[in-house]
């Protein structure tokens, strides 16, 4: 109830303020289990990725967000509670595992999963090399994998920039459902989970026109910010 409360809300304030347009909402079925795949640009992802979808969007996002104290951690615990997002343990290991399950419950409860395979937003715009959980949770649970490309979110809100910026109209484009079949009984192959990871990658890649590179995000973070630290310079969080 609360995510349809927070939607109703904020839905008119963003499309009279930034003028959202969105493309293939089509290809997201009315009911049924399935994944949103998407690239991770900037903070306004979370508001604007499911907001063209009549259906509530389940996210995962890590366990910070709902731990901080005080007004801050209130305030946090509220807007993520309240964009649908369930926390989970991100540090690997046994913690992975479980996030997996979380997902793996979701859908079997019938939900959209939306998922950024990148792990974290991208650092400079770039569309980054996706992480093989999702092609874990398309394999098990045996449900459409859309790709959700998100769109100007970056130039509007890059990492580091507390709000928005006006006159730049973030967008979002569903493609079509990848069918995965072939690979079913397979999920424990990793050479299957990359391969399947990277034909997502592909398919965002297309739909968000973005550059691709071929190395993790949260690598990429922290090259650059070693490389900040040798010029002197400040690198964004």
């Amino acid at each position: 109830m609360f995510y349809w409360v927070v939607k109703a809300i904020l839905a008119p304030f963003l499309h009279l303020v930034f003028r959202p347009w969105s493309e293939g909402t089509d290809h997201v079925p009315k009911e049924g289990p399935v994944i949103l795949a998407g690239n991770h640009l900037s903070f306004a992802d979370h508001f604007f990725g499911a907001l063209p979808l009549p259906r509530k969007v389940i996210s995962l996002g890590k366990a910070e967000y709902f731990t901080g104290r005080g007004v801050k951690g209130l305030m946090s615990r509220a807007f993520f509670t309240g964009v649908g997002t369930v926390p989970i343990d991100r540090s690997g290991g046994k913690a992975s595992e479980a996030a997996l399950r979380t997902g793996l419950r979701v859908l079997r409860e019938g939900h959209i999963l939306g998922i950024y395979p990148e792990g974290t937003r991208s650092p400079d715009g770039r569309l980054y090399k996706g992480k093989t959980g999702v092609a874990r949770l398309a394999l098990e649970s045996r449900v459409p994998v859309i790709p959700w490309a998100m769109v100007n979110t970056f130039e509007m809100m890059p990492t580091g920039r507390p709000f928005p910026k006006l006159g730049i109209r973030p967008g979002v484009r569903y493609g079509k459902p990848l069918d995965f079949s072939r690979y079913y009984g397979m999920e424990e192959d990793r050479l299957v989970l990359r391969a399947v990871t990277d034909e997502i990658m592909y398919a965002l890649m297309e739909l968000s026109g973005q550059e691709y590179v071929d190395k993790y995000a949260a690598s990429a973070k922290v090259e650059m910010a070693r490389a900040a630290r040798k010029s002197g310079s400040t690198p964004a969080p």
